[in-house]
């Protein structure tokens, strides 16, 4: 069976070590940039950064409608820390100007452990694995709110981490910067339904 191509939104964050995961899960990795570089994708994977200037990235090099309508036309699409904040129905705490694909029915809270110095690593139970994934949180996110839609695969000290509402699966944390790539796993599956 061929290697589905995944894109990494390519403006900012780790997207170098997102393309590596997805290697090691099976997919081919194509960095975005620009709309051009749409065409062809099975997924998306929008990774960490600062979500107000990621958004505002997204403006300025003409992706976020495109990527908006990839998203409504059943891209499967995974975003992790600011990726999430960007995929989220609402985001707490978020700049005015801030623009989100509410693609998965959950309420986002920027930096809700804290500054960059609260960053830390736990591990978790994560529904479909196994055994427990390491994961390292790095001014982490969390979800104020899920939707009755939505399915949680993990949760930190209560605070739902990892969840999934059809194609969207959203992270408060940073698989890639591990050398486990089940997370990626999970989500390269779910491309593999289309």
């Amino acid at each position: 069976m061929a290697r589905p191509t995944v894109g990494v939104l390519a403006l900012q964050g780790a997207f170098a070590a997102h393309a590596r995961a997805l290697d090691a899960a099976g997919a081919d990795a194509r960095e975005v940039r620009l709309p051009r570089d749409l065409p062809g994708l099975r997924g998306l994977v929008i990774p960490g950064g600062e979500s107000s200037v990621m958004s505002q990235l997204l403006e300025s090099s003409d992706l976020f409608d495109p990527v908006a309508d990839a998203i409504a036309g059943g891209l499967p699409v995974f975003g992790t820390c600011a990726g999430m904040i960007l995929l989220a129905a609402q985001v707490l705490d978020g700049r005015e100007d801030q623009k989100c694909f509410a693609a998965i029915d959950v309420v986002a809270q920027r930096n809700a452990y804290g500054r960059q110095v609260d960053s830390f690593e736990a591990d978790l139970d994560v529904a479909g694995l196994d055994r427990a994934f390491h994961a390292v949180f790095i001014r982490a996110p969390r979800l104020a709110r899920v939707g009755d839609g939505v399915e949680v695969l993990a949760r930190h000290r209560g605070d739902v981490v990892l969840a999934r509402q059809r194609r969207v699966m959203v992270a408060a944390f940073h698989p890639e910067l591990t050398d486990d790539a089940r997370i990626h796993e999970l989500f390269v599956a779910t491309v593999g339904e289309g």
